[in-house]
């Protein structure tokens, strides 16, 4: 039997169309070794974001892939997981123990933008990804409740200078709620709220964190402007409902991301639509398609769409957000699929401008 050629290799590797980089694998430069051995091929390839739940079937429909290449007896497939730094604004000095930033940001409040941080950071989580979350929504914080920390949790300090971040569901938390009376509103101006944020970022001793999520007040003001002029963040997501209300205030936000150079990697859609539990019935109480025109408008990607459903709510309440209380339910997959479309698009910003990596052919 003839042995395949690399040629043959790649192409059929080409034919795999990654969901979440959109595009070959070849051409995303993940492939880094190709061995060849007679009818024997070794491939090993790296993703940019955190895919732990999903690069075993991955690897599965590679390998199953190269062994109907005519020629190849057996293929092995490594898929590994490197997520590398990023950051959108290179003047800003990148932060030695978060690898990158993600900001989750929203036009108004009541739209869900902290059930979306709390579900993506989680989702990361589960993916394999070392995850932060901070609460930046300094006047009205409420990460603690949907992480389960009873009121009055205080983190500890390390040389009376370092917050240690508080532990819950595998992923590191920090929030204002954790430093204030809950029963005591933030009466700030809005120097005193920038500078809080910044000390809750930079005082606050992560452990080597591949994501932090940082769920921002709603709006445009002093909180959104300071992290762009003094925060390496690699991205924002924007969350949005379908009403009309919602969208106006959701293009601000996409369009204040966008001229500070931050890149918007998506909008997700909240409450989109309503299931009713005894009959089945949908019905788009805020509206229809509102997500995807204003992704449309943007030419950003409407990375998720979720619906108006009591079980999202109940959940973060109890301080077990969905993508932990319910792993397996629709909801949850939703939720996944947004942490790997949020990291691949970070992935992808970072490789822009730069060469492709090294591919290693061997006959050995």
């Amino acid at each position: 039997m003839t042995a395949p050629t690399r040629e043959a290799i790649e192409a059929a590797l080409r034919q795999y169309h990654d969901p979440y980089l959109e595009q070959d694998l070849l051409s995303a430069g993940a492939l880094r070794d190709l061995a060849l051995d007679g009818g024997r091929v070794r491939a090993r390839f790296e993703l940019g974001y955190a895919a732990g739940l999903f690069k075993g079937g991955l690897a599965q429909v590679l390998k199953t892939a190269l062994e109907n290449v005519p020629g190849v007896e057996t293929a092995e497939i490594q898929v590994d997981c490197i997520i590398a730094p990023h950051a959108a604004q290179p003047q800003l000095e990148a932060m030695g123990n978060v690898k990158n930033i993600i900001a989750v940001a929203s036009g108004k409040g009541g739209v869900g933008k902290s059930t979306t941080a709390a579900n993506l950071a989680l989702a990361l989580a589960r993916e394999g990804a070392r995850v932060g979350v901070l609460d930046a929504d300094i006047y009205g914080p409420s990460q603690g409740i949907m992480f389960g920390f009873a009121e009055g949790t205080r983190p500890e300090v390390r040389d009376e200078k370092w917050f240690i971040p508080l532990q819950a569901h595998g992923v590191e938390v920090m929030s204002m709620a954790f430093l204030t009376n809950d029963k005591t509103p933030v009466a700030w101006r809005g120097p005193m709220v920038s500078g809080a944020l910044i000390q809750l970022i930079t005082q606050t001793a992560w452990n080597d964190l591949d994501y932090l999520v940082i769920d921002m007040p709603p709006g445009t003001g002093d909180i959104q402007l300071t992290l762009a002029q003094k925060v390496p963040v690699a991205g924002a997501v924007i969350v949005t409902t379908p009403q009309d209300l919602a969208l106006l205030d959701a293009r601000k936000g996409v369009e204040m991301f966008q001229k500070v150079n931050i890149p918007v990697l998506g909008v997700v859609e909240n409450m989109a639509v309503h299931i009713c539990s005894n009959c089945g019935h949908a019905e788009h109480l805020f509206g229809e398609g509102g997500g995807s025109k204003l992704a449309e408008q943007y030419g950003v990607d409407l990375l998720a769409s979720l619906p108006l459903a009591m079980a999202i709510r109940e959940q973060a309440d109890a301080g077990r957000p969905t993508a932990i209380a319910d792993p397996d339910s629709q909801i949850a997959l939703i939720y996944q699929e947004l942490a790997r479309k949020v990291g691949a698009r970070i992935a992808q910003g970072g490789q822009a401008g730069g060469g492709m990596p090294t591919i290693t052919v061997s006959d050995d």
